[in-house]
């Protein structure tokens, strides 16, 4: 039996992470919160005893976030490096703003591999050269539950199936189809300004290399 259970391998068991439970002190004020940022409210459950289990879940996400009364022990306030990825850092930092969130500023870390913990580190303005995974903007609920932006455009390889190429949203969508537009247009210039009769395939193929981490077209 337990020879059989050793020849389980993670490539044959699917693990999909689709619930975060964040520890909040008042139920109502974090639903108001998230429910503000735009996020869907799937559920709001009162059981016996003052229990309670909200959930929401941000746009285009796949994994939902709990939170309530008697989910968690831990503290409020104490989930922290939540990251909720953008295509767009400053089009989703102005957008967290002017719902009136408090939210830092677009940086990107001295290091530049990743990010340091709390303000350490942090250069202003995105990365210079605007590499995926680079650039951040941060905040937190009325908890100091702590989220971070992130802007990924190419995706590291490996991290998207090679068979598998898709978008969340309208919006990531459509931002994919502007920068293959821009890198595009840079081809053309490239090659005498000549009008590229398949562009279609030509956007194609640089849509489906980003998602996949591979080499870009042109």
């Amino acid at each position: 039996m337990s020879g059989q259970q050793n020849s389980i391998t993670t490539d044959e068991l699917e693990m999909k992470l689709e619930v975060v439970v964040v520890p909040v002190s008042d139920v109502d004020k974090a639903k108001a919160f998230y429910t503000g940022l735009g996020w869907r409210l799937d559920a709001d459950v009162s059981g016996l005893d003052g229990f309670r289990v909200v959930q929401v879940t941000p746009p285009g996400s796949p994994c939902s976030v709990i939170f309530g009364s008697k989910v968690t022990s831990a503290a409020a306030g104490s989930a922290q490096g939540l990251h909720l990825i953008v295509s767009d850092i400053e089009r989703a930092r102005a957008t967290v703003a002017a719902r009136g969130v408090q939210i830092s500023d677009v940086f990107h870390d001295v290091g530049g591999v990743f990010h340091h913990q709390g303000g350490e580190g942090r250069i202003s303005g995105p990365h210079p050269s605007r590499d995926s995974y680079g650039s951040f903007a941060s905040f937190s609920d009325p908890d100091g539950n702590g989220w971070v932006f992130q802007e990924i455009t190419a995706r590291l390889p490996g991290r998207v199936e090679a068979d598998l190429t898709r978008f969340s949203s309208k919006t990531d969508l459509a931002e994919a189809l502007k920068r293959a537009a821009a890198a595009h247009g840079k081809y053309e210039e490239e090659n005498g300004g000549k009008h590229d009769e398949d562009w279609p395939h030509w956007y194609a193929a640089y849509m489906v290399a980003e998602q996949h981490g591979a080499t870009l077209p042109g």
